[in-house]
């Protein structure tokens, strides 16, 4: 019985340590807006974009990769690292290739965060006149 009771803690002990571990990055930027609204596009038409974002840590934050949800949205990831209380810019680039609307998103992720902070935007795309 005790032997079942020691296990059982060390099996919480260790839940918890995971759970404290898995960071988001929620806690260390600040976005300017959580869903951008690209407007009317039309095929073949980029629109680029940048998502602002304030870094609300201590110490300086680096995005070490961005990633779309889809072939047609780039991402660029800023260069340098972002220092305490300063902005940084996720540039976005998209080149719609079919009619209708647009739910799209870009994950950030950020050097000692397991979880990324995931940015949307929307849209239209419509017919050239």
């Amino acid at each position: 019985m005790m032997k079942k009771v020691s296990f059982i803690f060390s099996l919480l002990f260790l839940l918890s340590v995971n759970i404290i571990s898995a960071q988001s990055a929620d806690a260390a930027i600040k976005m300017a807006k959580e869903k951008y609204d690209i407007g009317k596009v039309s095929p073949g038409d980029a629109v680029t974009f940048d998502m602002e974002f304030v870094n609300q840590t201590k110490k300086p934050v680096v995005v070490k990769t961005v990633q779309a949800g889809c072939g047609c949205t780039v991402p660029e990831k800023p260069a340098e690292p972002i220092l305490p209380g300063k902005t940084g810019k996720v540039k976005v680039s998209y080149k719609p290739s079919a009619l209708g609307p647009v739910n799209r998103d870009v994950e950030i992720y950020l050097a000692g965060y397991t979880e990324p902070k995931i940015v949307y935007f929307t849209g239209e795309v419509v017919a050239k006149k």
